[in-house]
């Protein structure tokens, strides 16, 4: 770390600290911070002509304490007349961002589209941002680590910064926390940052805040990030050979979709996902052996998570390879059939109500003799979804309401790109308003609901790896 003071225009910005470990652009996206100058638009003078993106800080001389001159104009604010109409420019900062409709976009600090992306589906969830809010009171409990503490407060600093601004927002201090925590994210090659797995963001990120927020939770929801995103298996473990049987329960934060020949809609990737084979040893037999372990969902998140296995590591070539396979999801989501016996009887009320509300919206009279356990109860689309979480809320609170094991989709990560080791992640996220908007990084992008399905694979377009849907629930 060095310092330096940056003049522009008559102002002179003192004590502007330059992490030499990265890029320029990065000092640039500060400098945009302080002065509103677009990093497109600065010139920066150093020793040897202006300042690029690219440029490696060590061949450059910049010492301690230097000054750098700085040019450019910053984005300008309309000012209305005192009286007469109120333009949106003139409206406070945080007004705007109401007005715009959808929250800011984020810099790509150097091969960061995978945090950006990961932050943008998990900034949708309110609840979450909700839990982050209490968190800045309650601050840090003797059970978290420093550092998990410190990501914590970075993630729910960004969530906030990204609600109140209309430009996008470079998220330095969540990048440096990120890597602090873990640090495979801060990985070189050639002095650039490499690319990372969105999925191990994602995980990463989420298990963090489910430590922190757990810590600090209240009595009531002791467990806020498990409520929201966990999913409750049930598994039944048998071998063939020995008929030794038993069960297992775990909670997940997604359920993963596997892709294979067979595999051409979500649906089927979760069934297959549900069934494993693996080999332990076999107390009766003295020896190890092949069992079977089949599990189905007891317990419903909020909002289900859902991993299109894309990624594996291939002996031949020893590197992680991408499947491009076309595999469909749907934009309504029903994991009736993938429940156990015992959740699905409790999901047949909510089910039947569901029916009947829908129902009185096409005119239909509700049926009272009619069951919410047969499959046809709400019918599925031709294709289905997955889901990411670890279980619990299958008992809601009374305001939450019931749930239904019906799931409408509102988010999807893609990625673009034949190589698992780079490519491109973008984060397409349904707003409040209904309204689709695709985030690639500092660029927000309108998108229609129809476009959003076609992100299914098959070729060199964006393709969906992480998919997350929200529960569908009724009054209690």
């Amino acid at each position: 770390m060095i310092t330096v003071s940056v003049k522009w225009q008559k102002e002179m910005f003192k004590a502007v600290e330059i992490d030499t470990t990265q890029p320029p652009y990065v000092f640039k996206c500060q400098l945009y911070d302080l002065t509103g100058v677009p990093p497109e638009r600065q010139k920066i003078m150093v020793k040897g002509g202006l300042l690029k993106d690219d440029a490696e800080w060590s061949t450059l001389g910049v010492k301690e304490g230097q000054k750098l001159m700085m040019m450019g104009t910053a984005d300008e604010i309309v000012k209305a007349p005192e009286k007469g109409p109120v333009f949106v420019e003139d409206l406070p900062e945080e007004e705007q961002a109401i007005n715009l409709g959808h929250s800011a976009g984020l810099f790509n600090l150097g091969n960061t589209c995978y945090m950006n992306s990961t932050v943008q589906c998990l900034h949708s969830v309110p609840e979450l941002k909700s839990a982050l809010i209490k968190y800045s009171h309650s601050g840090r409990s003797n059970d978290v680590d420093q550092t998990s503490h410190m990501l914590t407060i970075a993630t729910r600093d960004l969530f906030g910064e990204l609600d109140k601004s209309v430009k996008a927002v470079a998220p330095m201090q969540f990048w440096m926390v990120l890597r602090k925590k873990y640090p495979q994210f801060g990985q070189l090659h050639n002095n650039t940052f490499m690319q990372q797995d969105a999925e191990e963001c994602w995980t990463q990120l989420l298990y963090t805040l489910s430590q922190s927020l757990r810590s600090s939770g209240s009595s009531e929801s002791p467990d806020t990030v498990k409520a929201l995103f966990g999913v409750e298996l049930v598994s039944r473990v048998h071998c063939v050979e020995s008929g030794e049987e038993s069960s297992e329960t775990e909670s997940v934060y997604s359920l993963k979709c596997h892709i294979s020949h067979e595999v051409n809609h979500l649906h089927e990737g979760l069934k297959h996902a549900l069934k494993s084979e693996l080999e332990k040893n076999s107390p009766s037999l003295g020896r190890s052996a092949i069992y079977l372990k089949e599990s189905c969902i007891n317990g419903l998140p909020r909002y289900l998570t859902i991993q299109f296995v894309r990624f594996f590591w291939k002996r031949e070539s020893n590197q992680k390879a991408k499947i491009l396979r076309k595999v469909d999801y749907p934009l309504q989501l029903d994991i009736f059939d993938l429940c156990s016996d015992d959740l699905r009887k409790r999901l047949e009320a909510p089910r039947r109500t569901l029916r009947d509300e829908e129902g009185k919206k096409l005119g239909l009279k509700s049926n009272e003799k009619s069951s919410g356990s047969k499959d046809n109860d709400i019918k599925m689309s031709d294709v289905e979804g997955s889901s990411n979480g670890s279980g619990e809320a299958s008992n809601p609170t009374p305001d939450e309401g019931a749930m239904t094991g019906i799931y409408d989709l509102v988010a999807v990560l893609t990625h673009k790109g034949r190589s698992a080791d780079s490519g491109h992640y973008v984060a397409w996220v349904k707003q409040e308003s209904g309204k689709w908007i695709e985030y690639d990084d500092d660029n927000p992008i309108p998108q229609r609901e129809e476009d959003i399905t076609k992100l299914s694979g098959g070729g060199d377009w964006h393709m969906a790896y992480i998919c997350m849907y929200k529960a569908r629930t009724v009054p209690m």
